[in-house]
């Protein structure tokens, strides 16, 4: 890591420890934490799994339900708690 890079450990291996983010991914204090204690690798998957959830249950972010769905995966994943995916969805075996 470069002098200006944190480090924080990777959510899904607590043992091994990833770069962390280089700024809030939003404003507040929930930004702020996911700052503090999320690595990059673990929001990049994050994102991809966003996608996933918003594009095949078809979640429309103007509705404050689906906002409010969003967060709880968001948080259930970041907290290596069980997350939803959509239906019939396979994840890749690696």
């Amino acid at each position: 890591f470069t002098r200006n890079k944190r480090a924080v450990p990777y959510v899904h291996e607590s043992r091994r420890i990833h770069p962390g983010l280089e700024a809030a991914p939003f404003p507040g204090p929930r930004g702020q934490e996911i700052f503090e204690t999320v690595s990059q690798q673990a929001w990049q998957e994050w994102q991809t799994l966003q996608t996933m959830l918003i594009n095949e249950k078809h979640l429309n972010m103007m509705d404050k339900e689906s906002r409010k769905y969003l967060n709880e995966q968001r948080d259930n994943y970041l907290a290596a708690k069980p997350v939803d995916h959509a239906d019939g969805y396979v994840p890749l075996q690696s």
